[in-house]
């Protein structure tokens, strides 16, 4: 078994603010289900049974696990540990907000990121055994020959995108940790689909490079998950991407 690592560097830069575009934003397409806004003193913490989506991301050298609690974005549950047995990577979720974090009392889907270990191969399959609280799943994920990130090595940084669910896709991008993208609109029919994100200039933003992980949901009925690409307006965003998956 390969020495337990912890995630990228660059991941360190987020230390309890990793994000959903839910979380910033109600926009159309993020993901943000309505529920009960009662705060909660406690953070989210995993437990009973669940079931976990989750996504291979910049090219084969990250990936995202779709957990589902509070939408709070200090109550996202962080990438702990991560360890690998050839193709078998064991990850697991930590709640890291102080005890006294207030969390709102909804259930929404939330993207937590982390990185491979080295010597995973990305074209081939792999299976995510994930562990949060006192849940305990693993999810199967399809290698892709398109994957040419190697895991352990530096990230180009730019947008990548993976499906956790028909219909449903993770969008990583790169920037200040403390300016997610803000969704504003989602069309999207076919193979094709855009998101337009809110333009701000005025915020004040720190100068990290950190990963942000945005939920973004078409209509499963309207779109096509092969060969999609979608289209990035906005934000500072403006590029165009394969959605993997």
């Amino acid at each position: 078994m390969t020495s337990p690592t912890r995630l990228l560097p660059v991941l360190s830069a987020l230390a309890g603010v990793l994000l959903i575009a839910g979380c910033a934003s109600s926009g159309p397409g993020a993901q943000n289900p309505s529920g009960s806004t009662s705060p909660s003193s406690q953070p989210s913490q995993g437990s009973g049974d669940a079931d976990f989506d989750a996504t291979i991301l910049d090219g084969g050298r990250m990936f995202a696990v779709i957990s589902y609690g509070s939408s709070s974005q200090a109550c996202v549950p962080q990438v702990g540990e991560v360890s690998a047995q050839g193709q078998v990577v064991s990850v697991v979720l930590e709640d890291t907000a102080p005890a006294d974090t207030v969390c709102t009392a909804d259930y929404a889907p939330r993207a937590s990121i982390g990185a491979l270990p080295e010597g995973v191969d990305p074209t081939k399959e792999i299976t995510l055994d994930v562990t949060y609280g006192d849940i305990v799943d693993d999810v199967d994920l399809d290698g892709d020959a398109a994957f040419a990130g190697a895991p352990g090595t530096p990230t180009d940084y730019l947008p990548s995108a993976g499906w956790i669910d028909d219909g449903s896709l993770v969008l990583l991008t790169w920037g200040s940790s403390s300016c997610p993208p803000v969704v504003e609109s989602v069309d999207g029919a076919g193979a094709a689909g855009t998101v337009t994100f809110v333009t701000d200039d005025s915020k004040v933003c720190t100068m990290d490079m950190a990963p942000r992980g945005t939920l973004i949901a078409f209509p499963e009925d309207q779109v096509d998950d092969d060969a999609f690409m979608l289209t990035l307006v906005g934000g500072g965003l403006d590029a165009t991407v394969p959605v993997r998956g």
